[in-house]
């Protein structure tokens, strides 16, 4: 019986037999190694005391120093537990796994699980008998596998089923010719050195496709601190895809490019069409070539170039940048909506792609009109008597706000305050623009009964009931849309807001479009926010509760409508309190003030001291209306409050 005294471990090690293995593990067998964790299997190693200490025989044998053929700058060092404080995960460099005991560590920040690192030892020094013992080809994986983390190579992380591949028992799977890279290779990107097989310890980014590899191997030079995927630095010669009538071909190049599919640059590898003359991406040649996006009521269809005579706007609907039509973009051609391909790809739970069989069917852009019929017309098209599919008498469009100013919508419950249908026979109020929403459409994902769903949602207009809107929280009972299969509900306030392309505020000079990116806080009561309408030119963002805020509200304290105003308040002492909990409040967010101001103002114009407006923000050059009480800063310009 051979006896082994090992590191990490006070006593002798005895290596045990098959027999002897199920005897120590209580009959069963089961038994777990002490530096990697997983089952052991005979040949093993096992504590003469009988401590409960056991080594598989390869974890056993592993040197404490190691110089690893994919790392040459720096040995790694076997560690008892990894160098990192308790609240700090350590991940394995190759598996993408937790590492709880027992490392690999290098000063440069790499970790491996021992297994890990012997693994990919044996394959860099190409020793593979000790991969003999495996069976080509698993028959426990399909060729239908789903790409998951164990459907992916575990060196180039693409799907198994595209090649041969070998299945590990100790749990790596990956192609056979990645068992077989060249350790050196050169490469027409990057011929000032050799490339070596090795770990992307610094995190480059690909020199190709400009993505950071995350784990496993790259070809790569340390001296020029470049990096290239294993997949990227074999690209196939001639690609076919559904997308595109004609094939693509690889075409390798010295100089950046810019993508005729999405826009963008790219790096050193193009695919030619030259049959279109257009030059792509190898991500963009399967592109999709309809989509439904969240953000439109009809499908945008992929284009490579548009004539810019379409357009009264050239900026994406999702990230408001301006889209250069030279190049790829999706885009309606009923609406003259258009999006940067990155923008309308960017979030899954935004957009779902339309199935070839649905390509050429046009009802799927008409959206189900919540206005059943169309009785009359004026002369502008506008419809002024029509029947809504929530009510059972006609409707007549109006603009007599004096007349009927103290009425709510019966959808969205706010006043009455722009174009807006009636019934003449019941007290029935709607906004024209409620009026007008679609009585099904699609929405981004949501938690639907418990489980995150990808891609769009149906929900459907309903009415006659008490809810909470899942978007905004304020319970409401006007019109929703609700979820087809969970039932969550969205009042119509969030609806009109999700279709609007900009908002206009009271008390700010630029309309306000919503960015989806951005982060910070909001202008109107400090609220920390992700994604907000706003205004970059004078940093100013209100998050969703806010912009929905009605503008007037009446309260019984006052006999007067209270107008929402953004100003910054001056310093008026009676300001610095709310008129109904006293309060003290913050100068810098909005309130609910009777009117414009509570002092007479007098008309002047300043020399050569020019103060800032309050409401626009810029210096009051010309003819402006300034507070007459004394100790009153507040001063506007005269076309600002006109």
């Amino acid at each position: 019986m051979e006896e082994l005294k090992n590191y990490g471990h006070q006593h002798p090690l005895l290596m045990l037999n098959e027999e002897q293995l199920i005897f120590n593990g209580n009959g069963n067998g089961v038994v777990d190694c002490s530096r990697c964790g997983e089952n052991l299997s005979a040949p093993c190693f096992s504590c003469v005391e009988c401590c409960g200490f056991y080594l598989h025989k390869s974890c056993a044998e592993a040197p404490l120093e190691l110089n690893h053929p994919f790392h040459r700058h720096h040995p790694l060092l076997l560690l008892q537990n990894p160098p990192y404080t308790s609240d700090t995960r350590c991940v394995c460099d190759f598996c993408d796994e937790t590492c709880e005991k027992f490392i690999y560590h290098c000063s440069c920040g790499l970790d491996f699980h021992i297994k890990c690192a012997l693994f990919t030892f044996n394959i860099a020094e190409r020793n593979l008998k000790e991969l003999e013992h495996v069976a080509l080809e698993d028959p426990s994986f399909s060729s239908k596998n789903d790409g998951g983390i164990l459907g992916k190579c575990f060196v180039c992380w693409e799907p198994l089923a595209i090649y041969t591949y070998f299945s590990l028992d100790c749990g790596f799977n990956l192609h056979k010719k990645c068992a077989e890279l060249p350790p050196k290779m050169g490469h027409v990107c990057h011929r000032k050195h050799p490339l070596l097989l090795q770990f992307n310890s610094e995190r480059f980014s690909c020199k190709i496709c400009q993505v950071t590899p995350n784990r496993g191997l790259v070809y790569g030079c340390s001296p020029c601190k470049l990096a290239i995927h294993i997949e990227c630095a074999s690209l196939f010669p001639d690609i076919e895809d559904k997308s595109h009538q004609h094939q693509f071909t690889l075409f390798w190049r010295q100089i950046p490019n810019i993508c005729d599919a999405c826009g963008t640059e790219g790096h050193h590898v193009a695919y030619t069409c030259g049959t279109c003359s257009i030059m792509v991406h190898k991500k963009c040649v399967s592109l999709p070539r309809i989509i439904q996006h969240g953000l439109h009521v009809h499908r945008v269809f992929h284009k490579y170039f548009i004539h810019k005579e379409y357009f009264e706007s050239l900026n994406c609907i999702w990230c408001h940048e301006v889209v250069d039509t030279e190049h790829g973009s999706y885009f309606c051609e009923y609406c003259n909506v258009i999006f940067h391909v990155n923008c309308a790809l960017k979030e899954k739970k935004w957009y779902c792609i339309v199935s070839e069989e649905n390509e050429d069917d046009k009802s799927l852009d008409i959206p189900v009109s919540s206005i059943t019929e169309v009785l009359e017309r004026n002369d502008a098209g506008e419809a002024t008597v029509i029947e809504y599919f929530k009510h059972k008498h006609y409707l007549m469009l109006s603009d007599k706000i004096r007349e009927h100013g103290d009425k709510c919508c019966d959808g969205c419950l706010l006043l009455i305050s722009a174009k807006f249908y009636h019934c003449s026979r019941c007290d029935f109020f709607l906004q024209k623009s409620c009026a007008e929403l679609p009585k099904m459409t699609l929405v981004p994902t949501h938690i639907c009964r418990g489980t995150q769903f990808s891609g769009l949602k149906p929900i459907i207009l309903t009415s006659d009931c008490m809810f909470k809107c899942e978007s905004c929280w304020f319970i409401s009972n006007g019109f929703s849309y609700k979820c087809n299969e969970c039932g969550s509900p969205v009042c119509l306030r969030c609806m009109t807001h999700h279709f609007q392309d900009v908002v206009k505020i009271p008390g700010h000079k630029h309309p306000l479009l919503f960015y989806y990116d951005n982060k910070g806080q909001c202008s109107a009561w400090g609220a920390d926010f992700n994604g907000a309408d706003g205004c970059k030119d004078c940093n100013f963002y209100l998050c969703l509760r806010c912009v929905l805020r009605p503008t007037t509200v009446r309260h019984k304290c006052d006999e007067h409508l209270l107008a929402l105003s953004y100003d910054k308040i001056n310093d008026y002492a009676k300001h610095h309190y709310c008129d109904i909990c006293e309060e003290k409040r913050d100068p810098k967010h909005c309130t609910y003030n009777e009117g414009d101001h509570p002092h007479p103002l007098t008309f002047v114009k300043k020399f050569p001291y020019y103060p800032e407006c309050v409401k626009c923000g810029e210096h009051c050059k010309d003819l402006s209306l300034e507070c007459a009480e004394p100790g009153c800063k507040y001063i506007a310009h005269w076309e600002c409050l006109v």
